[in-house]
């Protein structure tokens, strides 16, 4: 019997699973380096998308990709953990400034592979998906 590959949910369209496919979404990073050697505070991610099934989409929580986490018990040490996603406005606020900051908080791991659940104050905005999000290491459990 020849050797199957694993498709993506259930397609026989050629791609392998998420499990087969190794992401390099940070590209520009020096990835041996740790987020505090380069005086980073903050650990960097991207969000993937919403919390979803099938048929359904749930905007209230958010899906994190982490860098340099690969696996679950790795994401476990980050719940709880505070999340902005900072954009620019067109117009500026009171202080003359553009940025705007969405802040959110890391709730749990998403499956096995390393990505988390967060939940925002407010539910980010579809523009965000593939943006990046900043993981701050706080509040500490250690």
């Amino acid at each position: 019997m020849p050797h199957r590959t694993l498709h993506y949910r259930g397609h026989a369209s050629g791609r392998t699973g998420m499990a087969n496919v190794k992401l390099d979404l940070f590209k520009g990073g020096n990835k041996a380096s740790k987020a505090t050697d380069n005086g980073r505070l903050y650990v960097r991610a991207i969000v993937m998308g919403y919390k979803g099934g099938l048929k359904n989409q749930y905007a209230h929580t958010s899906i994190l990709r982490l860098e340099n986490v690969n696996d679950a018990a790795a994401a476990r040490f980050y719940a709880g953990k505070r999340v902005a996603y900072v954009y620019t406005a067109q117009t500026k606020n009171k202080e003359g400034s553009r940025y705007r900051c969405i802040w959110g908080k890391i709730t749990r791991p998403h499956g096995t592979n390393g990505c988390v659940r967060a939940k925002f104050q407010s539910n980010l905005p579809p523009k965000s998906f593939g943006g990046r999000v900043r993981v701050m290491l706080y509040p500490s459990t250690i």
